[in-house]
């Protein structure tokens, strides 16, 4: 019986979005960008020359680039082998439930709520409740920022206070950054589940938890970090693969996207390496007829927020390196399909996700262009390969 695997590398876009403009985002393009600056030695820590993805180039990537934007992007190009597209989102938003959940086949059907770029940023009442819910007096940050550079500047009030650091982005999003070991790691996660509800209720996407330790001048966000992010509004392809009696596992934040709605089990890691590992021994032990449905978050929150050009090429490099060992546990009758949620343009202004197509590619299916396809037309595809029901307005590209 078949099996599927459909994973998300989060944030690797690839420009072309109908739509880019309306977000601020008008030629944004995450994998062509880097690999322009790559080609130009505009990329050159930890690593030389043109970006090398030759495994995902094999299957299409280069082709689908350029099939989203009508750009080229240099050192990705070769003649596709594999199943090969580019898929556009029509949820209002650039985030990463709306990318995943509409992958699975469900669009959002509502407008999200986002905080104003104003300081304060949050209204009173919902500062009066963290403050509740915290047992604190008040709270710090209070506005739309970074993870990193809210922490380094409110860091000695926290520990000084033990206030939690509130702050959002562009994104449907409300953030709080703590101290483990200061402010409590379960005090913190408890926290984040307790506020999760009033936020929903507001149609605000996620409550993150970041923790972090360390000292002031020398921190580190943890990986204990968790969303808690509002449920999907209908069943996705975790759904209705679960619902045929399969197994479905979730690599990563999967399980935090989805509310383990539909999730029969779940692996996570401390990095995307790890996740790679759970990636490649489900390749070997997965049972047949299931689903396992992976995100790499890395490229979007190491590089792509802190806009690391470099840092970025060397993820993507390595992803694709590693991507032999997985691909070699694939049986004959399998489909492994790799794409994105929304881009994050690492040569972009500013510090948030940007609004792009995203690639589609396959292996499993042989040479198979699919051309330009919707979002939901993933999680419709992935169904009928399973033999399972598809309630998507997405339609099968197989």
């Amino acid at each position: 019986m078949a099996r599927a695997f459909l994973v998300v590398l989060d944030s690797v876009g690839c420009g072309g979005a109908p739509d880019a403009a309306d977000f601020g985002d008008a030629g944004a393009n995450t994998l062509a960008h880097i690999a322009q600056a790559c080609a130009a030695g505009r990329a050159e820590v930890g690593r030389s020359g043109a970006l090398r993805m030759p495994n995902l180039d094999r299957l299409g990537l280069g082709a689908a680039i350029r099939l989203a934007s009508g750009v080229d992007a240099p050192g990705l190009g070769v003649t596709p082998a594999g199943l090969w597209g580019a898929a556009t989102e029509v949820s209002r938003g650039k985030d990463t439930p709306s990318g995943h959940w509409e992958l699975a086949g469900v669009p959002v059907p509502w407008d999200w709520t986002y905080f104003p770029t104003t300081e304060p940023a949050f209204p009173p009442d919902l500062v009066a409740e963290v403050c509740r819910l915290a047992g604190t007096d008040g709270i710090l940050g209070n506005c739309h920022a970074s993870g990193v550079p809210i922490i380094a500047a409110h860091c000695e009030e926290h520990l000084q206070t033990g206030w939690p650091i509130c702050y959002t982005s562009a994104d449907s999003v409300f953030q709080i950054a703590a101290h483990e070991e200061a402010f409590g790691l379960d005090r913190l996660l408890n926290l984040c589940a307790d506020l999760a509800p009033t936020l929903h209720a507001r149609r605000v996407g996620r409550v993150i938890a970041r923790p972090f330790t360390g000292s002031c001048g020398d921190f580190k966000r943890t990986a204990n970090r968790r969303d808690y992010a509002i449920a999907p509004p209908a069943p996705t392809l975790l759904d209705w693969v679960a619902g045929q009696g399969r197994m479905t596992h979730a690599i990563g934040k999967i399980g935090d996207i989805f509310s383990m709605k539909g999730v029969g089990k779940l692996h996570k890691g401390r990095s995307d390496a790890d996740l790679f590992e759970h990636l490649v021994r489900l390749g070997h032990e997965a049972e047949a007829g299931s689903l396992t449905f992976a995100n790499f978050v890395e490229f979007d929150s190491l590089y792509g927020h802190p806009r690391d050009v470099a840092g970025y090429a060397r993820a993507l490099e390595g992803f694709d390196a590693n991507l032999p060992r997985f691909l070699a546990t694939l049986r004959p009758e399998d489909l492994a399909i790799f794409t994105a949620d929304h881009g994050n343009d690492p040569t972009f202004p500013g510090t948030e996700h940007t609004r792009e197509r995203v690639p589609v590619i396959g292996t499993g299916l042989g040479l198979r262009p699919i051309g330009l396809c919707a979002f939901a037309d993933v999680g419709a595809s992935v169904a009928a390969h399973l033999g399972v029901p598809s309630f998507s307005p997405g339609v099968s590209f197989l």
